[in-house]
This record gives structure tokens, sequence and C-alpha cells, in this order.
């Protein structure tokens, strides 16, 4: 693997690590408004936002994948063999990248963005989207 194509993925991750706070914190301010006022179109703007907090988290690990790994999972759940390969070290190529407990609290997440695209928004159950809110990593919003 050649310096340059380790300065693009490390350029890639750095881009999606920047936008992920911005998500979090538009998350943040739906679910206040939401709080304050009862009214349930405000879930709709957290579930977008936590699909968008997923997704930006998804897009790095199949960077890794691509990148380092020089394998993308395929198939009907590529979503979940992806944490899990990650989860996994690749012997004389990579240490695990992420922790079996990160990849549990992140299964929640892609489940959750599975019923986001795949159920109207008025179904979203609030004490549901508010767990995922509140277990949401606040170390993002520090940058």
């Amino acid at each position: 693997m050649t310096d340059e194509i380790v300065k693009e993925l490390v350029e890639r991750i750095n881009q999606e690590l920047g936008e992920i706070p911005r998500v979090l914190a538009r998350m943040n301010e739906s679910w206040e408004l939401f709080r304050r006022s009862n009214d349930d179109h405000f879930i709709d703007a957290v579930a977008l936002n936590l699909h968008g907090f997923y997704l930006g988290i998804e897009r790095i690990l199949t960077h890794v994948a691509e990148t380092i790994d020089g394998n993308l999972p395929r198939g009907e759940n590529w979503h979940l063999v992806l944490l899990e390969q990650m989860m996994t070290e690749v012997p004389k190529v990579r240490p695990a990248v992420i922790s079996t407990k990160t990849v549990m609290k992140l299964d929640e997440y892609r489940r959750f963005r599975h019923v986001v695209r795949n159920v109207y928004t008025y179904n979203l159950d609030p004490a549901k989207v508010e767990k995922l809110v509140s277990s949401a990593p606040a170390r993002f919003l520090e940058q």
C-alpha cells in the first residue's frame, strides 16, 4: 500500500469525522425541540440525523474495508458483516478497528437505520428514539 493511498484514506476518514459532530448536534437540537413542544414532527428530524450518524460511521468502516482489507462484504446482510469484519484482526494487515462492545452499540444504530428506511416515520416510538439519542457518543461533540 502506497503512502498516497494511505493519505487518501486518512483524508476520507477525517472528512467523515468532521461531519459526525454536526449530525449529532442537529440530532440533539431536534430532540430538544421535540421535548419542549411534544411535536412528533421533530422525531422525523431526529431519526434522519441518527440515520446520518450511523451512515457516517459505516462509511469510515467501508473505506477501511475497501482500502486496507481489500474486501467489502456483499449480500443481504453486508452491513452487519462489515461490523463483524471490523472487530476482527487481519493478521499482518491491521488490528481490530472496533471492539466487540462497540459493535454491539453500533448494531443498535444499524438496526434503527433499517427501520428509518423501511417504516413511515410517524410510526417511530419516541422512547426507542430517546434511548438512541441518549447513548450517542458525546465525544464526537467535543471536537
